[in-house]
């Protein structure tokens, strides 16, 4: 796992080029979901937006980090309901060892994500807790009993519509970036978690940064990991 942590920190420090960036992230801008993941994907979006408004914010990165570690808490609990009745078909259950070891990484990921920008969004504004906290939650529950079953009917729906949600909030990162880049170089950030997961942005601007490559790294992971599935 160590080994694995650091290939995709330093995968994520390399995004931070925009020809390396363009590169990794154009082979897949074009996929196609199927219509359920897409409608499910929608309705997600529009959610969001509905509630935390169109335009990309702290408050708004902190609910939706919330709810964007959910399918990969999803995803490890239907492979392991799947590995007790699949045990003896040890292929498929190295497939799905597989998504789990990547569920249980990505989770680490968004979870960092969501506890260091929380205290940013602290700093902030002040945010109300119904519409900051229980909404997200209403909304992270839902989302994992979706993931859940999508998952234990067909993988590919359940990842389908994570790519989807993954690329929503890369587009959501690279707005604010572009938005606020003089203003967020300016703002050292200071986190005993974000220096426990082992990254050390010397500004919000690189944190950001690193936060938008993550999700660029999942987006496209989510479609790596229909393939692994999928592959005899």
């Amino acid at each position: 796992m160590d080994d694995e942590y650091a290939g995709s920190e330093r995968l994520v420090e390399s995004l931070n080029d925009a020809a390396v960036r363009e590169a990794y992230k154009t082979p897949l801008d074009g996929y196609r979901t199927g219509i359920l993941p897409r409608f499910l994907g929608e309705i997600l979006i529009w959610c969001g937006n509905t509630v935390y408004g169109r335009s990309p914010s702290y408050l708004k990165f902190r609910a939706v980090e919330v709810i964007a570690r959910v399918p990969y808490h999803s995803w490890a609990s239907a492979a392991f309901t799947l590995l007790t009745l699949f045990y003896t078909d040890e292929a498929r259950a190295l497939k799905l060892s597989t998504v789990s070891r990547f569920s249980r990484f990505a989770s680490d990921n968004e979870t960092m994500h969501v506890v260091v920008i929380s205290a940013l969004a602290r700093k902030e504004r002040p945010a109300g807790i119904v519409r900051y906290t229980l909404i997200p939650m209403f909304f992270a529950f839902f989302y994992f009993w979706v993931s859940y079953f999508l998952y234990l009917l067909n993988p590919r729906w359940s990842l389908e519509t994570n790519y989807l949600f993954e690329q929503h909030a890369f587009d959501q990162y690279s707005l604010f970036l572009k938005e606020n880049e003089e203003v967020l170089k300016t703002k050292v950030i200071v986190s005993d978690f974000l220096a426990w997961y082992g990254r050390h942005p010397r500004s919000q601007y690189e944190f950001f940064e690193s936060v938008r490559n993550d999700e660029l790294v999942h987006r496209n992971r989510s479609i790596r990991e229909i393939e692994t599935l999928q592959t005899p």
